[in-house]
């Protein structure tokens, strides 16, 4: 079998290859593109995908109050503002320079800003680029799968579906120049093997 024939058969191969790893891989990869684009901006969303960083009282860590007050302030203003929510708390960031705590809470997407100086609440938030966050990195599945596995899940197919269509598209554009590369070996070794130039090629020349 010629060499051109066994990469024409190759090309087919990986463009069969390169086709249905789109059509898995792709929606995946879209996805994540759309949700990355929107985690670049959220700092520049004018609050729509993450609330800006509220100002304290005090920036002294001397003056502020116990994060026992912190969360005591935080719990009873969710209560307040949201009876049916679950007031477990995931983490409490702690801002220095701006003088407030972020109490961020687990099985929803509300965050609470108190100030430190005073356990006053400062703004109330929902985190929807924390949701956008669990979209893009797949731990979203995590809540109804065990362990780590919708996250890994997640971004295994997208890490191999890339990598597949990486490999699979170089050859694609490679394997052509090189059936072109031996036709034009084969017609410089095996002139003869061309077709006889008749006369009205040799007018058109």
């Amino acid at each position: 079998m010629p060499a051109s024939k066994k990469i024409a058969i190759s090309t087919r191969r990986y463009r069969k290859w390169h086709r249905n790893v789109a059509l898995i891989a792709g929606s995946l990869l879209m996805l994540v593109s759309i949700t990355g684009i929107l985690l670049a901006w959220k700092k520049n969303s004018f609050g729509l995908l993450q609330a800006k960083t509220a100002t304290g009282s005090s920036n002294i860590p001397a003056s502020w109050q116990s994060i026992a007050a912190i969360q005591h302030a935080a719990v009873h203003h969710l209560q307040l503002q949201q009876p049916q929510a679950d007031t477990i708390i995931d983490r409490i960031d702690v801002r220095p320079d701006n003088g407030i705590a972020k109490v961020i809470f687990k099985n929803h997407y509300t965050a609470i800003q108190v100030d430190l100086g005073t356990a006053k609440i400062l703004l109330m938030e929902t985190r929807r680029a924390d949701l956008i966050e669990q979209i893009h990195d797949g731990s979203i599945l995590d809540r109804f799968l065990p362990g780590n596995l919708g996250k890994l899940s997640i971004s295994s197919i997208s890490g191999f579906g890339l990598l597949m269509l990486t490999i699979s598209g170089f050859y694609l554009w490679f394997n052509p120049q090189k059936i072109r590369k031996h036709k034009r070996g084969h017609r410089k070794k095996h002139p003869h093997d061309l077709p006889p130039t008749t006369a009205s090629d040799e007018m058109t020349a």
